[in-house]
């Protein structure tokens, strides 16, 4: 057998015509390159020849080099802060605390030299953004509105500054002004309908205005465009605010599994801790929550929701320590009101004024940075102060976001004012669309059973303690003394439910349809 090789001619002389195939073995004879080919003299290099050599290389090096520069995507190092930081918030994603720092340092200084740049102003508006939403420092807000501004007025919406657009709809929905949210973000998917980042936006717009349908598509469409962590997020959210829970967990495991960053599995985390802890399970959300401070120490809002888990479990005093670390973190009204409440209900009442007079003064400081505060402040007003201002605050708030979070406390609000006709209605669009939420649970119980109506009463306190036994320190307690005071339904069922006598079949013989005969032709 020979052995030999196969290819294709180039054009050298010697092997024929050029492209035609050939096949060379070892045992076959090849006269004609002995004939025709003739290989040249070998080539010397003197001393001289190769210092001219040598230069003629380096020239060329050269000259390569001032051609085609040396780029970013050359450079073997990781990323810098920054660079992570534009990374993450130009996808929506969250940003560890020290590369959003770096970021806006980076944008901040770069926009003292060039003013003009409407690209870099989108980049700091969005950051500015996202420190706002880490650190929950109302301050932010105000600085991200005007660098975006700043940003449209050198690129206007009309000639398609999308980056700018989309983080004013962001900027609305992270401040509570859903309707502003809606139009920034269907503004540019009228305009680009491919571009991804406008419908995480929409999510939560929708969500906000109550739209539950139109949120539910635009997380579909999000989903066919871009999946990933901020799509999976949005799908679990959607799932969970339809009360379909293992769709919501599973949505959020996605997630965490595309998640790149420490910050990144930290959001996702503590996302899932909040699952966790709405099906009751403390022990699990506890360990979500934890893990996700082991990957992101600095994440408020999962030292937050520790400090709750802790308190489900009876570890009170870790709890305590937890919210008020929690609260010089992100100082939001809503963990202030669940650290007075855990405080009143282990009987330090008067400990518990002072979070509570924190409440107010939290809710006015982003009040007035233009953040939406009125569903905290209203079931505050409601449970430890003047119900009847929960009721106007809360109307008011209604006419411009009807979605079940609003509906519930202003049904509560009506509930704690004595008018439980009205509240019903309201409370039946916080339960009626599948959203599984013991305190929302425990309002409708409350509320019927002020009607009257004990069967529903003891069905939705039965629900709410199914839904988290634990749900709030000083609500969960109250649920089940008022299911003890309802008391289990009378034996043997509802009145005439069951025959007296012996059962016989119903004459069903006028409900049958006789069979037509075929026509005969």
């Amino acid at each position: 057998m020979a052995f030999g090789a196969i290819g294709v001619n180039p054009a050298a002389p010697p092997f024929g015509h050029r492209g035609k195939l050939f096949i060379l073995t070892h045992s076959e004879r090849v006269d004609f390159m002995d004939e025709e080919y003739r290989p040249p003299a070998p080539v010397t290099f003197t001393g001289r020849k190769t210092l001219v050599a040598a230069a003629v290389a380096v020239v060329l090096i050269g000259a390569a080099l001032v051609i085609r520069p040396a780029g970013q995507a050359d450079d073997a190092r990781p990323p810098a802060p920054s660079q992570r930081a534009a990374a993450a918030v130009g996808m929506g994603a969250p940003a560890a605390a020290v590369d959003l720092t770096a970021l806006i340092a980076d944008r901040e200084g770069w926009l003292k030299k060039h003013a003009d740049d409407e690209e870099s102003w989108a980049v700091l508006g969005s950051a500015y953004l996202e420190q706002a939403r880490r650190t929950a420092e109302p301050v932010w807000y105000p600085k991200a509105e005007a660098a975006l501004k700043r940003s449209l007025a050198l690129r206007p919406a009309e000639k398609g500054n999308f980056d700018a657009m989309t983080a004013m709809g962001a900027l609305a929905g992270a401040r509570g002004d859903f309707g502003t949210a809606k139009k920034w973000a269907e503004l540019v998917r009228a305009q680009s309908p491919q571009r991804w980042t406008a419908y995480p936006v929409l999510v939560d717009a929708y969500s906000g205005l109550g739209d539950y349908k139109a949120a539910e598509k635009a997380m579909e469409r999000l989903l066919d465009l871009r999946p990933g962590l901020v799509g999976y997020a949005k799908a679990a959210q959607v799932y969970r605010d339809r009360g379909w829970r293992e769709d919501a967990t599973a949505s959020m495991e996605h997630a965490a599994g595309a998640a790149k960053s420490p910050a990144e599995k930290a959001y996702a985390m503590f996302r899932l801790g909040e699952l966790a802890w709405e099906r009751g399970e403390s022990a699990e959300a506890l360990q979500q929550y934890e893990g996700a401070l082991r990957a992101d120490p600095a994440h408020g809002g999962a030292l937050g929701g520790r400090a709750r888990a802790l308190a489900s479990l009876g570890r009170h005093g870790e709890a305590v320590r937890d919210y008020r670390l929690a609260l010089g973190r992100v100082p939001v009204p809503a963990l202030a009101l669940e650290l007075g409440e855990l405080l009143e209900s282990l009987g330090r009442r008067e400990e518990a004024q002072d979070p509570y007079a924190q409440v107010a003064v939290l809710a006015a400081e982003r009040t007035a940075k233009g953040v939406n505060e009125e569903v905290v402040l209203g079931l505050y007003e409601a449970d430890h102060g003047e119900p009847a201002n929960a009721v106007r605050r809360l109307t008011a708030e209604w006419s411009r976001h009807k979605n079940v979070q609003v509906a519930d406390a202003l049904g509560w609000a009506l509930h704690r004012a004595g008018d439980d006709e009205s509240a019903l209605e309201y409370a039946k669009k916080a339960t009626e669309l599948g959203l599984r939420n013991a305190d929302f649970s425990y309002h409708r119980a409350q509320i019927e059973f002020g009607l009257g109506d004990e069967a529903s009463a003891r069905r939705h306190l039965q629900e709410a303690l199914r839904t988290n036994p634990r749900f709030s320190p000083l609500r969960a307690p109250l649920a089940r003394q008022a299911l003890d005071t309802v008391g289990d339904p009378p034996p043997g069922g509802p009145e005439n439910v069951r025959p007296k006598g012996r059962w016989v079949a119903p004459d069903m013989s006028a409900y049958i349809v006789p069979k037509k005969k075929p026509s005969q032709r």
